[in-house]
């Protein structure tokens, strides 16, 4: 076999293995990853590297498994886009985490948000009691957005960690 097209083929399936094992996770995006999750991200690079270029270890073998990786995660985002039933396969839903001022408890435990990083959406909002909050929601994208029943203040978005480049600005 030409060892492009190996290189080619591990690579995909390295790419697909990998964005199963993070929806298995639980992982909505990126922007969630705390330290220990970059960690395991890290370690898991070096652990597939083999699998990806197999014994090339060549200049060339590694250009192709990162263009392979980045030309299919275009065209599985172009496919994301244009697909709903693709979109519902891989993100979750947007989840409620406060209404009219009440805690979801089940919720912020299954989705592994602590206290901590509640508290520090809200003040990112300029909230400073859980009760101020007509809705908090984790979005798709990780991020924490917060509505508040004043009608002086604006919608706002806590953003964690960074901003989503795919969705642009929301005005």
């Amino acid at each position: 076999m030409n060892p492009y097209l190996d290189i080619t083929l591990r690579s995909l399936s390295v790419y697909f293995f990998m964005l199963i094992a993070i929806r298995l996770t639980g992982k909505k995006e990126l922007s969630q990853l705390n330290t220990t999750d970059v960690v395991l991200i890290l370690l898991i690079s070096n652990a597939v590297q083999n699998a990806m270029v197999g014994s090339d270890t060549t200049l060339q073998g590694g250009i192709v498994a990162a263009a392979v990786l980045f030309v299919v995660n275009y065209i599985f985002k172009k496919f994301l886009f244009k697909s709903k039933k693709l979109r519902d396969l891989v993100y979750d839903k947007p989840q409620i985490l406060i209404h009219n001022g009440k805690l979801d408890f089940q919720m912020l435990s299954h989705l592994g948000i602590t206290n901590e990083e509640l508290e520090e959406a809200m003040r990112e909002h300029g909230v400073a009691h859980y009760k101020e909050v007509k809705l908090a929601m984790l979005e798709v994208d990780g991020n924490i957005s917060i509505l508040t029943g004043d009608k002086s203040l604006r919608q706002s978005r806590y953003k964690r960690k960074h901003q989503h480049k795919t969705l642009g600005t929301l005005n």
